[in-house]
């Protein structure tokens, strides 16, 4: 199947529920530093691999998915300190550590088909 347009993408499908539930989660969170951090975090997954395959070409498409690789392990890693700073339950967490490992592998898979 040939993807036309980025929102066909499951890794951005995945990335823009990921941080719909990032939003929902910490939207009445008063540490505004930490709400902001793994807002953009999650935000820089969809839009990195939306910006990347905008550009048509595998090389920088490539690129663009390792930045949003990366978004995602801030996203695991922040998602591990908002648990222990008891900002989120065990559920929540599981839920969003989950759905970021998961989009973690879809995107390394789709480097090593670039």
């Amino acid at each position: 199947m040939r993807i036309e347009k980025f929102e066909d993408i499951i890794a951005w499908q995945k990335s823009k529920e990921l941080t719909l539930k990032v939003y929902e989660l910490f939207n009445n969170n008063k540490d505004y530093g930490f709400k902001d951090q793994i807002q953009r975090a999650s935000v820089s997954i969809m839009n990195n691999i939306a910006e990347g395959f905008e550009r048509k070409s595998n090389k920088e498409f490539k690129q663009f998915l390792y930045i949003a690789k990366g978004s995602c392990g801030e996203v695991r890693s922040m998602i591990i300190l908002a648990l222990e700073l008891k900002y989120i339950g065990k559920t929540e967490y599981e839920k969003i550590l989950n759905l970021s490992l998961e989009i973690s592998k879809i995107i390394s898979g789709f480097i090593k088909t670039l």
